[in-house]
């Protein structure tokens, strides 16, 4: 997990070909030709021309703190990061992007098709090079590690070989994150490749999901659960904070998380800490080489964890990571998580 947060897409040119008229014609027209063509700029004008006007554009957006002027969709994405690859999947944008990388599990089955259809520029993320091979005039980071200043892909470093970039907004604000800002991602996302009316869709389906599920609560729930997450960890217990989205879906499906006041989207815990902080479920990530059942069994068997609620009465709840990040996932995470904590 730790390697997935902390660790890891130039564009062609496109050269404008015209035809000459005839003789005595062309000198006379060449002027007005010349006038009247001009170069169609995909993403914030990397082709140093103006688009014709479309609706929606131009669209300026600040992405944590990189504030860029669209004057078309970009044509050519790169997804770095699964939750954000099915951002783009679940807009129905696959024929916009030209390459992804890096899955934590596995994608969605309504999405399969559409993502086996794209090339894949990495299992983990791309080296540079790589990913300026992809001809990307667009890359979309799911994690701060997709831009990676050490790997050479900082979004200065992407702008500088004409493309432009998005990351993911858990991941570039100081507050705490919630469900508005899983809706502001998708509405910007769908403004930037003009599927604006998509988006607002998805929004407005996923609040009434939401809806749904705390009404359903609130007949059946008076106190939230506390709730303690295991992603992974044996000298230290890796949990979810309190400020990213994991803590959000936690409260929204009738839980209280233990380690809210860790100031951060994920965050070591000690194991006395968590026997003292006493939860009666444990959530669960599931995703990478160590199994679900393997995580049971190390939680089982610590002798120090024996008194801890959820241990003596095996009350564990299941969340793939992939259900845990700022993406499409998080209205179905919620009802997905809530009978799994209820008391």
């Amino acid at each position: 997990m730790s390697m997935r947060i902390s660790g890891r897409r130039t564009a062609g040119r496109r050269t404008a070909r015209r035809r000459t008229a005839l003789a005595v014609t062309a000198a006379a027209l060449l002027p007005l030709a010349l006038t009247a063509c001009g170069s169609g700029g995909s993403g914030s004008g990397k082709d140093g021309g103006k688009a014709a006007a479309r609706p929606g554009f131009p669209y300026t957006v600040d992405n944590c703190g990189v504030k860029t002027t669209y004057q078309a969709p970009p044509k050519r994405a790169v997804t770095m990061n699964q939750h954000v690859t099915e951002i783009m999947l679940e807009l129905g944008l696959e024929k916009s992007l030209v390459g992804t990388a890096y899955l934590d599990d596995k994608v969605l089955p309504r999405y399969q098709k559409a993502y086996d259809a794209i090339p894949v520029v990495a299992k983990e993320y791309p080296s540079k090079e790589k990913l300026l091979a992809a001809n990307p005039d667009f890359v979309y980071g799911g994690y701060a590690s997709a831009f990676e200043a050490k790997d050479g892909r900082t979004r200065d470093e992407l702008k500088k070989s004409g493309i432009d970039t998005r990351l993911n907004l858990e991941y570039c604000t100081e507050k705490r994150t919630t469900l508005d800002d899983v809706y502001r991602e998708i509405d910007q996302v769908g403004r930037t490749f003009g599927v604006a009316d998509r988006a607002q869709k998805w929004i407005a389906d996923s609040r009434a999901s939401v809806a749904k599920t705390a009404a359903e609560l609130k007949k059946t729930q008076t106190a939230p659960v506390p709730v303690f997450v295991y992603d992974s960890g044996d000298k230290t217990a890796f949990t979810v904070g309190g400020k990213g989205i994991g803590n959000e879906l936690i409260s929204r499906a009738g839980g209280r998380n233990v380690f809210a006041d860790i100031p951060k989207s994920f965050g070591d815990a000690t194991w006395e800490q968590v026997v003292a902080r006493k939860p009666e479920v444990i959530v669960i990530y599931d995703y990478g080489a160590t199994s679900l059942e393997q995580k049971k069994r190390k939680l089982l068997a610590d002798p120090a964890l024996k008194d801890v609620p959820a241990i003596r009465n095996k009350r564990f709840a299941v969340l793939p990571l992939s259900d845990a990040v700022l993406g499409v996932r998080a209205p179905d995470a919620i009802a997905k998580l809530a009978p799994q904590i209820a008391r």
